[in-house]
């Protein structure tokens, strides 16, 4: 008889990624709301919440590049168990409240950019092509519970007492952690060919360099084009989530409309598997031009129509819609394109997007604070997702479609 209590699989299936995806998603959906709500607070002022989060944003981006050479010197197992532990010191900063939220804001940042460069290339190791879309979906519905509770619950919990959500936090990163130490994740096929080959003395140091990663990376403009569309599609949600809060407390709306609008968008993640039936009968190119447009038209009647707060704030809840299809399949064409022989080293080029987006969008709406109100932020997000329209047509027009769905359409 076994010594062990349970049994475990051999091999990771994609539920089993689908559960630490969803465990995550708390982790990240009990302080969406709260930390822009928090900094506004300590710092009183939108330009000064912007200037953070763009600092915050370089921090993580740096960590998330780093990845490849610390599973050179660690197991990748033990950077993404390190990675989940920076949420636990992010519960501590944030319990102490005041300005130590920026810390927490840190390290809840660079545990999610590490975590999900970790996160990738173990699918990207374990799962094949075939399962991808099927992760995708199940991985937004699982995470659905913890991306539409967590943000009223964080935000409910911020009303009772200061520390609270952070102790939603603390717990949601413990279950985390020890979902990943029991699920049999190892090393994956293509990180153990690489190590074989590093051990035969083949291994070339440039690899691990941050710098070299990059420069192959967009020397491949397939790549190029499949990290731009998710970086668009980030923008769009870091939009929403961090100013809707405070444009709802500038209007007079209330501080619970942020996490309440956050917790209703977050619902369209259980239309998920609807949304790609509807993606399979068309393709991965029409379901992202799709997605851009209707988002950039919600969002820009939104910042149109800021005289009546309360329509702005259900155009950009319209917007959200449009944002979850794309959560639904703008990161396919990364995981249909890469090579299988560097899918460690592009996926944490790859993953570095919504990194990026952490700098890209509070710098920009940084530079619109100076001349607008908030709202402003709203317009300049439609005109960025209306480019993201332009970028999808360069995407093949079967891209995702079956190989009997190819065939028809080339008749």
């Amino acid at each position: 008889m076994s010594s062990q209590p349970f049994s475990v699989s051999p091999q990771p299936t994609v539920e089993s990624f689908a559960r630490i995806a969803g465990l995550e998603a708390l982790c990240r959906g009990c302080t969406l709301s709260v930390f822009p709500l928090l900094l506004y607070r300590a710092w009183g002022s939108a330009q000064l919440v912007s200037e953070i989060y763009f600092c915050v944003g370089l921090a993580s981006l740096t960590a998330a590049l780093l990845v490849p050479a610390l599973v050179r010197v660690f197991t990748r197992r033990q950077v993404y168990l390190a990675a989940v532990s920076l949420y636990l010191v992010a519960s501590f900063f944030g319990i102490l409240q005041g300005k130590w939220t920026t810390l927490a804001l840190l390290c809840a940042i660079v545990a999610a950019a590490i975590s999900f460069v970790c996160y990738n290339s173990y699918v990207l190791d374990h799962l094949e092509k075939s399962d991808f879309s099927r992760l995708e979906t199940m991985r937004l519905f699982y995470g659905g519970a913890g991306w539409v509770v967590g943000p009223f619950a964080g935000v409910w919990l911020l009303s009772v007492w200061g520390g609270a959500p952070f102790i939603l936090l603390s717990a949601a990163a413990s279950s985390m952690a020890w979902l990943i130490w029991q699920t049999p994740l190892g090393d994956g096929k293509f990180l153990a060919r690489a190590r074989g080959r590093e051990n035969a003395g083949a291994h070339d140091s440039r690899r691990a360099n941050p710098l070299a990663l990059i420069v192959r990376f967009f020397s491949q403009p397939r790549l190029v084009t499949a990290w731009l569309l998710p970086l668009v599609r980030s923008c769009g949600w870091w939009m929403f989530f961090v100013y809707l809060g405070i444009f709802a407390v500038e209007n007079q709306l209330g501080e619970q409309v942020g996490g309440i609008a956050s917790s209703v968008a977050n619902m369209g993640l259980f239309l998920a598997p609807l949304m790609l039936v509807w993606m399979q009968r068309r393709s991965v190119r029409t379901a992202i031009r799709v997605g851009c447009l209707g988002a950039s038209a919600c969002y820009l009647a939104a910042s149109a129509l800021s005289h009546w707060p309360w329509v702005t704030v259900g155009f950009l809840l319209a917007g959200t819609f449009f944002l979850v299809l794309l959560d639904t399949c703008a990161g396919l064409p990364f995981l249909m394109s890469v090579k299988p022989s560097e899918r460690t080293e592009m996926s944490a080029v790859y993953s570095s997007f919504r990194d990026v987006s952490g700098i890209v969008s509070p710098a920009v709406a940084w530079l619109v604070l100076q001349f607008s109100p908030v709202v402003g932020v709203f317009a300049v997000g439609a005109l960025i997702l209306l480019g993201a329209w332009a970028l999808a047509s360069q995407l093949h027009p079967d891209l995702g479609l079956a190989g009997t769905a190819r065939i028809r359409n080339a008749r």
